[in-house]
C-alpha cells in the first residue's frame, strides 16, 4: 500500500531582514533587501503508513511546526512536496483539507465569542455531515472526553483543558484518516493530558487514524507513539522506534540488584559500577554489548540474588543526546 503521508526532500527557506536599531533603522528595513536566509526546514524526506502513531521530536526552532504547516498547506514548500493520500495540500487544498484533522496547541480553530456547541454546528454545516452522524459522533466524543458539561459554554470562557478537549473534538468531528498535532498537551495539568492521551489512544486504535503528533513532553511520546522521527537545525537526524533511538545513542540500561548479603568483591565485568551500599549494587550496561540475562547471571556468581530491579533510559535524555550530535 503506498503511504498516506509523504513528504520528498522538503525544503522551507525564510528571508529574516537584517535587523537595524532605532526608528530610523526600522524605516530603512521597511525599503532595504538585506538579510539572511534561514531554512527551517532542509530537504527532509519521510513517510507514514495509515494507523501509524508518529511522534515528531526536535528543540525550539528545530522545524517540528513549520514541517506540520507545509503538511497541511498552510505553507508552501520553497522545494521538495508532500503528499497526503496521494494529494499535495498546496495544489489541491479543499480536497486534501477535507481529509485532515489539525490541532494546533496554542490557537483554536473554535469561534471565540460562541458556545461550543455553536462552533460545532458550524463545522459540521462546512463538512456537509449529516445530523444524525453528527449527534452520534457528539455523543461518542461526550463519553470519551466529557464535553457535555461546556458545550453551551463561549470559548472564551473555558479553561485551558477544557478548550484543549473541545478543539480536538472539533478536528476528529468530520472524522478524517489523518490528524496533525502541534503540542496540543503544552501547558495542561497532569489530568488533562493523561484524559487527552487515552482519547488520542481509543481514536488510534479504534478508527486507525493516522496520528503525527509534536510535542516537548516526553511522556506523551512514550506512552502514544510506536514511532519517532528527529528534527534538528531542519534537518531529520533519527527515524525508527524508541527502543531504536535509545540503542543509536548508545544510552546506558540501569540495573539494580539486592543480595541476600554484601557481596565479598565488587562485581566486575561488561558494565559500570554505578554505586554499592551494603547489599545492594547498581550498574549500568550497554544492551548492544549484552543482554540483561547474561548480565544478570554474571552478577548471580557475586551472591544470591533477592530482588531486581532494571530501568531503561529516560526517553528525554535520549532525545537530548541526539540533539547535541545533530
Amino acid at each position: 500500500m503506498a503511504p498516506i503521508v509523504e513528504a520528498r526532500e522538503l525544503t522551507k527557506v525564510f528571508r529574516v531582514a537584517k535587523d537595524r536599531r532605532g526608528l530610523l533603522g526600522a524605516i530603512r528595513s521597511l525599503f532595504s533587501n538585506e538579510g539572511r536566509e534561514v531554512r527551517a526546514v532542509d530537504g527532509i524526506s519521510f513517510s507514514i503508513d495509515a494507523g501509524e502513531f508518529v511522534g515528531y521530536l526536535g528543540p525550539n526552532g528545530a522545524g517540528k511546526s513549520t514541517t506540520i504547516k507545509m503538511m497541511t498547506g498552510i505553507l508552501h514548500p520553497t522545494s521538495g512536496e508532500v503528499r497526503v493520500e496521494g494529494k499535495s495540500p498546496q495544489r489541491s487544498r479543499r480536497e486534501v483539507v477535507r481529509r485532515l484533522g489539525v490541532v494546533f496547541g496554542q490557537r483554536t480553530q473554535l469561534w471565540w465569542d460562541l458556545p461550543v456547541r455553536d462552533s460545532y454546528e458550524l463545522l459540521a454545516a462546512m463538512y456537509g455531515i449529516k445530523s444524525r452522524e453528527y449527534q452520534a459522533t457528539l455523543t461518542r466524543f461526550d463519553d470519551l472526553l466529557e464535553i457535555g458539561a461546556f458545550l453551551d459554554v463561549p470559548v472564551r470562557k473555558l479553561s485551558l483543558g477544557q478548550r484543549m478537549r473541545a478543539d480536538l473534538v472539533a478536528a476528529w468531528l468530520h472524522r478524517p484518516p489523518v490528524v496533525f498535532l502541534d503540542e496540543p498537551t503544552i501547558g495542561l495539568d497532569a489530568v488533562a493530558k493523561a484524559r487527552i492521551r487515552s482519547f488520542l489512544q481509543e481514536i488510534n486504535r479504534t478508527e486507525g487514524t493516522t496520528i503525527m503528533l509534536t510535542t516537548h513532553d516526553m511522556d506523551d511520546i512514550e506512552r502514544l507513539c510506536t514511532r519517532v522521527m528527529v528534527i534538528n537545525h531542519g534537518r531529520l537526524v533519527y527515524d525508527g522506534s524508541l527502543e531504536g533511538l535509545r540503542q543509536a545513542v548508545g544510552a546506558p540500561s540501569t540495573l539494580r540488584i539486592e543480595y541476600a548479603a554484601p557481596p565479598g568483591t565488587a562485581p566486575q565485568g561488561p558494565w559500570t559500577l554505578v554505586s554499592w551500599e551494603g547489599n545492594v549494587v547498581t550498574i549500568a550496561f550497554d544492551r548492544s554489548r549484552c543482554t540483561a540475562a547474561d548480565v544478570i547471571g554474571r552478577l548471580g556468581q557475586y551472591g544470591e540474588i533477592r530482588d531486581v530491579y532494571m530501568a531503561e533510559p529516560d526517553i528525554e535524555s535520549v532525545v537530548e543526546q541526539v540533539y547535541r550530535r545533530g
